[in-house]
């Protein structure tokens, strides 16, 4: 009985089991040679329907598009379904049950510290590590966090027509309104071209698509402000094609894993596909509030045009870049992700067999068909992102019943309810109640 038990939970905390500690298998050094400069774009509420390749009904993004047909597009990426404990959970690798980044208010409560940062990792194999854009709702300063340069700015929020942001710390004003996200750009590219030399690592945070929904540079004088959303979403688009002929024009395409995805889904109502609606949006615990477009292109490493189904989470990426890297994460703390860096290279790979998605007090796992939530609620997946059906009692199925006993297995090995908790009385963040609101009500008419 204690071998069988023994067995189990080596099963469960196996990556993307459960936690798992990467120190009991250090990460083997890879040459100079074969470490690619990784390029790590995240866009700022947005979901898949904002993007051309995924099937777009509104939205044309052709750059994004090139990427995508020359690379790898993932069809199952899962952030959070808010801003800050995206952040936290991408740069640290561990879930919010762990840091306490379980809200956007929280996620300033983990600390460079006392947590891992991808960044000292990456800085500490040899990378010159960079941060533009968006920093907030993380605490302390992305110096703290291991970038040895970084331009940001105080807010949470869109930050676009302004005449202040802080460089390396030190507060920068202007005597004139400056489009925020062209200076971001242009730090990004000259970071590029000052380090083309050496392995370095941009995180290339974008304000864009996040309200305010304003003007862009390229918006026509006396435009509807109702059309500057799509403006927004092909100022984003462009943004990404000019990073990308800049690392032509520098010839690091084929030494640099370029990554775009986004913290969540789309804020307010998600679009459509195919002419249906994805079901849920920023701030709800359904499939259009966490599940976001994910884009690796690595020339000449990367297959063109693969489409992967694997699922995947963005505690991965620390796994992922530490692979890549060939950089040994801090020995005796527990991770979360499974690397995806077989995946990049057209490989198998070892595959998640479930995700997890948490925001405050609320949480699920996912596996492919299923889905479990804290409060026991089974969901059918199958014609997901669009549809979640509520699973029929155990009794009348057996595939569900298995699916739950799975499920919950996996939850029970996390235990997120033993973890960091959202202080008592502490409000649930605007996005997160307007967004559950939304869902809840579409739910409630497509289950009748």
């Amino acid at each position: 009985m204690r071998t069988k038990l023994a067995l189990v939970l080596a099963v469960l905390l196996a990556p993307g089991g459960s936690g798992w500690s990467w120190a009991a298998e250090p990460t083997q050094a890879a040459a100079d040679s074969q470490r690619p400069n990784v390029v790590l774009i995240l866009a700022d509420d947005y979901g898949l329907d904002g993007v051309g390749c995924y099937g777009s009904d509104r939205f044309k993004t052709p750059n994004l598009d090139k990427l995508a047909n020359s690379g790898l597009r993932f069809e199952a990426c899962y952030s959070t379904p808010l801003c800050g404990p995206t952040r936290c959970l991408l740069i640290t690798g561990r879930y919010g049950f762990r840091t306490g980044g379980l809200t956007n208010p929280l996620a300033v409560r983990p600390l460079p510290q006392d947590e891992p940062s991808v960044a000292k990792l990456l800085k500490a194999a040899g990378y010159a590590t960079g941060h533009c854009g968006k920093w907030r709702q993380m605490g302390a300063t992305p110096g703290d966090w291991g970038f040895d340069e970084y331009l940001t700015d105080p807010t949470p929020s869109g930050y676009y027509w302004q005449k202040s942001y802080t460089k390396n710390g030190q507060l920068v004003e202007l005597d004139k309104e400056v489009y925020y996200p062209d200076v971001a750009h242009e730090f990004a590219a000259d970071f590029l071209r000052r380090h083309r030399d050496q392995p370095f690592f941009l995180y290339y945070a974008s304000h864009l698509v996040h309200g305010p929904i304003l003007r862009t540079p390229d918006s026509q004088a006396g435009g509807e402000a109702g059309g500057y959303y799509a403006d927004n979403v092909a100022y984003l688009d462009k943004q990404v094609g000019l990073l990308v002929e800049e690392l032509d024009r520098l010839k690091l395409r084929e030494k640099t894993l370029i990554l775009f995805t986004a913290d969540n889904g789309t804020a307010g109502r998600s679009g459509t596909i195919g002419g249906r609606e994805i079901h849920g949006a920023k701030g709800s615990m359904w499939e259009g509030g966490a599940r976001v477009p994910l884009i690796a292109n690595w020339q000449g490493v990367t297959p063109q045009g693969k489409v992967v189904k694997d699922l995947v989470d963005f505690s991965d990426f620390y796994a992922t870049l530490a692979e890549v890297a060939g950089a040994k994460p801090p020995q005796g703390v527990t991770f979360d992700g499974r690397s995806f860096a077989a995946q990049l290279r057209g490989q198998q790979g070892t595959p998640r067999e479930w995700i997890f998605v948490q925001l405050g007090a609320q949480w699920y796992v996912r596996e492919p068909l299923w889905k479990l939530n804290q409060r026991g609620e089974l969901f059918e997946m199958k014609d997901a992102p669009f549809e979640e059906k509520p699973a029929p009692p155990d009794q009348d199925n057996a595939d569900a019943a298995a699916a739950r006993k799975r499920l919950q297995t996996v939850l029970d090995a996390l235990n997120p309810a033993a973890g960091k908790k959202v202080p008592e009385g502490e409000a649930r963040p605007k996005g997160a109640k307007k967004g559950a609101k939304k869902a809840a009500k579409k739910a409630a008419k497509s289950t009748g």
